[in-house]
């Protein structure tokens, strides 16, 4: 117990800069460290994920938490060469997405309950927002589960939210049928390399009692940016040409570089034109 609370305290120490108050004898240290210790990998070993394993996982991942018991999410596995390198085609400057040895898509199912309407001889007068952001939400806490499970037999994975920017070439490839969007992509495999914790906003920044108040943010992300600069510098600065050599670069003058430039701003259109109702 002590070698898991130790890990606990240093993992969250070096996530968020700050200490925790953690009673030695509360359970469940062990999954907590696991948890707070967490990190992406990008780089695998040549080793398979077994079908069996995999299948597993994916149980495990579906026995989260679902909307009104809806079930409103997919998971579709790519093994096939072909399909994945159409997939890492579109993504350059991803190469562990061909280099994982299974790739994962997460899906927004909102066909099923309008099919299961129909077939019932039953009205769906819900065919609006609500069922894309419950089929939406469903998927992302599908995703974060299976990235817990994967965690637990050692396995390595890395969320990949960018095929979003080609979500009809996906939609496409993966020939996805009306209401049924892809959400993310996963790479999953065995990790060739260690994983390192990426430090988090502070807790008082993103941690709200009884009612919201953001009111200390400046000085918070500017602390935040200096803590994370200290340990995770960034290796290049995004849009040189336009905005120019920053003196100090933190992690807030990269993501307001980041989203200078249009994102997805037709994802609305295609999510429209898989059948979902917005308003």
């Amino acid at each position: 117990m002590p070698d898991d609370l130790q890990a606990l305290q240093a993992a969250l120490t070096e996530r968020f800069g700050d200490a925790f108050s953690i009673d030695p004898a509360w359970p469940g240290l062990a999954e907590l460290a696991a948890m707070a210790g967490r990190s992406v990998r990008r780089r695998f070993t040549e080793a398979d994920v077994s079908p069996e394993l995999l299948r597993l996982l994916c149980g495990c991942a579906l026995s989260a938490p679902s909307k009104s018991d809806l079930q409103q999410a997919d998971i579709l596995i790519l093994r096939d060469p072909g399909r994945r390198r159409a997939i890492a085609d579109l993504l350059p400057d991803m190469p562990w997405v061909i280099e994982a040895p299974v790739f994962l898509v997460f899906l927004a199912n909102g066909r099923r309950l309008p099919a299961i309407a129909a077939a019932r001889g039953k009205p769906f007068p819900n065919d609006h927002l609500d069922l894309f952001f419950n089929a939406t939400v469903d998927a992302a806490i599908v995703l974060a589960s299976f990235l817990r499970a994967a965690d637990a037999v050692g396995l390595g994975c890395c969320p990949i939210s960018v095929i979003r920017d080609h979500a009809v070439v996906v939609s496409e490839l993966l020939a996805l049928p009306d209401k049924v969007v892809p959400i993310a992509g996963m790479c999953v495999g065995w990790p060739a390399e260690p994983g390192a914790v990426m430090p988090r906003l502070p807790l008082s920044l993103t941690v709200h009692e009884e009612r919201f108040d953001d009111s200390d943010w400046t000085a918070a992300i500017d602390a935040y940016d200096r803590r994370r600069a200290a340990t995770r510098p960034y290796r290049r600065q995004r849009q040189v040409a336009l905005f120019g050599e920053a003196a100090f670069y933190g992690w807030s003058e990269d993501k307001a570089r980041q989203y200078a430039d249009p994102a997805r701003a037709d994802f609305g259109a295609f999510v429209r034109g898989k059948g979902f109702c917005l308003d």
